[in-house]
């Protein structure tokens, strides 16, 4: 079905492109070529339509519902494929995580092995922290 629709589409396309390019323009006598527009205006009346005006509007109908039906029919057909996490091997998580291991730090006693406790840290002194670094020398102005 698809590419029987592709085919049509395809002759329409073709059928539309030589329609267009067979019409004449709206200016197309020698007063247009130099800007007047002699007695076919833009909003004035129009004349009876022509079998190429006719053919024109209905492949160009026909262009848009094929385009549309093309559309619709391409991610109809897009969903089917499966996923990679689709075909991927299910593996199973175990229920219960194991239970942390503590981790002992040098200098620090380990905490209790009963639960939780907070240990103080010992913040630095004043005296030890190292003084501020002097700013760089401005260069001098000649």
């Amino acid at each position: 079905m698809y590419i029987l629709l592709l085919i049509i589409h395809v002759i329409v396309c073709l059928f539309l492109i030589i329609v267009v390019l067979l019409q004449s323009g709206k200016a197309a006598d020698l007063a247009g070529a130099f800007g007047g527009m002699g007695s076919q205006t833009a909003f004035g009346p129009r004349g009876s339509a022509t079998l190429l005006s006719k053919a024109t509007t209905i492949s160009a109908v026909l262009f848009m519902v094929t385009s549309l039906s093309l559309s619709i029919l391409a991610t109809r057909n897009a969903g089917l494929g499966t996923s990679v996490l689709e075909s991927a091997p299910k593996t199973s998580v175990p229920k219960t995580a194991p239970p942390p291991t503590p981790v002992t730090i040098p200098g620090q006693v380990p905490p209790p092995a009963g639960g939780s406790t907070t240990v103080p840290l010992e913040m630095p002194a004043a005296s030890q922290q190292p003084a501020p670094t002097p700013a760089p020398p401005t260069p001098a102005k000649k």
